[in-house]
């Protein structure tokens, strides 16, 4: 019997029916979703409007001036970095250029350390673990201090200053349902590490400068190791030899002065290769592996595909589940003119300027218009037609480094014997997975 939820909203006194939408698409997003698509594919609430299908969803998302980031600009400093910029020459620009220097070619390396971060921490668990702080989080952060390069800080503070920069960009917009002095703490505490980031970027940067002119000057080794001993003494650092990383290719990198990308600029990117690293991949991780532990036939498959040497058919289990359990129903937009979204159709609606638009992606990736029985475990899936990583302009700019970090991460924790939680996970009344209890033989 199908769940009446239309009926229910339309029943419902105004004030009402925004909270009722946001709690069906956290927690019943599939019915709700399903009868979206088939009776009301775009839903116009007071507060937002709500498109279901997966022609409109891929339509709005590739028209980043109607549709635009602007909820993002106060949460990113009003623009200081790429990802709140639409369309527009910095956008292209700097994202072209991270795109670069995170060079493809780089996967197999990536995959080989993450998969080593995550066996050193599996093995070192001796058999039970809680695995969202000690492994969904400090893989990552190792991640990102080995392959991006932001040494000279703890993992944890990492993991912190990448953890409020996403909730209060992402989970704390005006439409969310959070009570006033909790959204004003979620601000706060992203301004404090946003602060200490700020102040860390600017003297990381400052430290890798110097090794790369030491390096590009070709002193003499007892120079080169002296001078760079003694100025990481001055600053209270370990000694740290200059490598491949993508801080280090950033500044060996001479850019043209019509690039405008100055030393600020680059630190910029390098804070955003953190803040969109950590918590986006521990969130993915955790749900995934929960998916799967209580789901008996698929996990038996992801656990032999596990051990085998091409790790396709395992990757390929991961997405699908993400699929059921993505780290969100929905992006978020806002319109800057009006727009009739389904022209030709009999749902066409006009959004006006101004509009909080949700194109829910995880309704987009149920649609039978563009996935065959959509109700339906299957792996073999179009991998274009799923939005792990965001569509269009705004995809992700990690999206090749989380295509092999994230099924191996989940990978290794498969491949331990007889493993199993204790309980499901705890979310602690807020967005992200916040503690898992996992054990094995």
């Amino acid at each position: 019997m199908t769940t009446q939820y239309l009926e229910q909203y339309d029943a419902t006194a105004d004030a009402d029916k925004f909270p009722l939408v946001y709690k069906w698409m956290w927690e019943e997003p599939l019915p709700f979703f399903k009868e979206l698509r088939e009776k009301r594919p775009i839903l116009v609430t007071p507060v937002v409007t709500i498109i279901s299908r997966f022609d409109d969803v891929t339509a709005v998302l590739n028209m980043p001036k109607i549709f635009t980031v602007e909820l993002y600009l106060p949460k990113m400093g009003n623009g200081i970095y790429l990802m709140a910029h639409d369309d527009d020459a910095l956008h292209t620009r700097e994202k072209s250029m991270m795109q670069s220097l995170l060079n493809r070619d780089d996967l197999p390396d990536v995959r080989k350390l993450i998969a080593k971060l995550g066996n050193d921490i599996l093995e070192s668990a001796n058999g039970s673990i809680e695995i969202v702080n000690e492994f969904c989080r400090m893989v990552p952060a190792g991640l990102v201090q080995d392959y991006f390069g932001l040494t000279g800080t703890d993992k944890k503070n990492l993991i912190e200053w990448s953890y409020w920069n996403q909730y209060n960009t992402f989970h704390n917009q005006p439409y969310d349902l959070i009570p006033a002095d909790k959204k004003k703490y979620i601000e706060d505490q992203q301004t404090r590490v946003s602060k200490l980031l700020g102040i860390y970027i600017a003297e990381l940067m400052a430290r890798r400068t110097l090794a790369v002119k030491l390096e590009n000057a070709n002193l003499i080794r007892s120079l080169w190791y002296g001078l760079c001993k003694l100025v990481r003494t001055l600053m209270g650092k370990k000694n740290e030899a200059l490598k491949d990383d993508i801080v280090t290719r950033m500044l060996r990198n001479h850019f043209p002065e019509a690039m405008e990308l100055d030393f600020k600029r680059l630190g910029v990117n390098a804070g955003g290769l953190l803040i969109g690293a950590i918590e986006t991949t521990s969130q993915a991780v955790a749900q995934v592996i929960q998916y799967l532990l209580q789901s008996p036939e698929w996990l038996s498959k992801a656990q032999a595909a596990a051990k085998l040497n091409d790790p396709a058919e395992f990757d390929a289990i991961v997405w699908e589940a993400l699929r059921f359990v993505p780290i969100s129903p929905y992006l978020f937009r806002k319109s800057a003119s009006d727009y009739t979204v389904g022209m030709g159709t009999d749902y066409a609606t006009k959004i006006p300027a101004g509009s909080i638009v949700l194109p829910a992606t995880q309704s987009a990736m149920f649609d039978p218009r563009a996935f065959e029985n959509p109700d339906e475990f299957n792996p073999h899936r179009n991998w274009y037609h799923y939005f792990h990583f965001g569509f269009g302009s705004h995809e992700c700019l990690g999206l090749y480094v989380g295509m092999v970090m994230i099924p191996e991460m989940v990978r290794q924790v498969l491949l331990r014997n007889k493993v199993s939680a204790t309980g499901p996970i705890d979310y602690k009344s807020g967005p992200f997975p916040e503690e898992y209890h996992l054990s094995w033989e």
